[in-house]
């Protein structure tokens, strides 16, 4: 199920999902957030936020497996200087 404030990637195609995330991210407004589930802990997904918006976002796990991860991302800086979303993570399941 994916909804302004929830994508679940569970249901969405490995090459979709991170293009969709960093999409609703970049729509949030300062202090707006959204959650992510999946059935892995996206830790890649973080840094690749890491390096495409540094200082822009807050990760903060709301449940950490095993089987389900849920994480709050939320939009804390300035959309200026904002890198597009490259796909560079090749991580498995995405």
């Amino acid at each position: 199920m994916t909804s302004p404030g929830l994508i679940d990637v569970r249901t969405v195609p490995p090459p979709e999902r991170h293009p969709l995330i960093f999409g609703t991210f970049d729509a949030l407004a300062a202090g707006a957030s959204f959650e992510l589930v999946n059935d892995h802990d996206p830790v890649p997904l973080y840094f690749q936020f890491e390096h495409q918006r540094a200082g822009q976002f807050e990760w903060r796990y709301l449940e950490s497996g095993p089987a389900l991860w849920r994480v709050r991302i939320a939009r804390v800086g300035a959309r200026t200087g904002d890198k597009p979303a490259t796909g560079g993570c090749r991580c498995a399941g995405g």
